[in-house]
């Protein structure tokens, strides 16, 4: 399983990789495996404002559809439109072409709260 070093974490499994005031945001390796074949993936629209634990989408697999919740506040504003057509791509490569949606920042004080690779690891192994 793979946990890169570079990202933050939740609790809820999802990783967040910042680019200046910018924030690409996924599920990690662990929730993929865990759900299994993703088929569906839905998101809020563009422009939403999200606060830290809102709900930006929901992840369908075969058996099971998951809430997706947002590591840190800000404003969505880009997400992935090649899942639509491809949300395998997030089981194959979670932290690559299967990120999610990006989000301009409010608040990166919110990291404090997040957990390191090495933190999230210990917590699901």
């Amino acid at each position: 399983m793979n946990f890169p070093s570079e990202l933050r974490y939740t609790k809820e499994h999802e990783w967040i990789r910042t680019e200046g005031n910018t924030a690409t945001v996924g599920i990690t390796d662990f929730a993929q495996e865990e759900l299994g074949d993703i088929v569906f993936i839905e998101f809020e629209p563009i422009d939403s404002d999200l606060t830290q634990n809102d709900i930006f989408g929901t992840v369908e697999a075969v058996k099971t559809v998951s809430e997706l919740f947002m590591p840190v506040s800000g404003r969505l504003v880009t997400v992935n439109k090649d899942l639509e057509g491809h949300p395998e791509y997030v089981n194959e490569d979670p932290y690559g072409k299967g990120w999610m949606v990006k989000i301009d920042l409010n608040d990166t004080s919110e990291f404090d709260d997040l957990l390191s690779a090495e933190e999230y690891q210990q917590m699901v192994e």
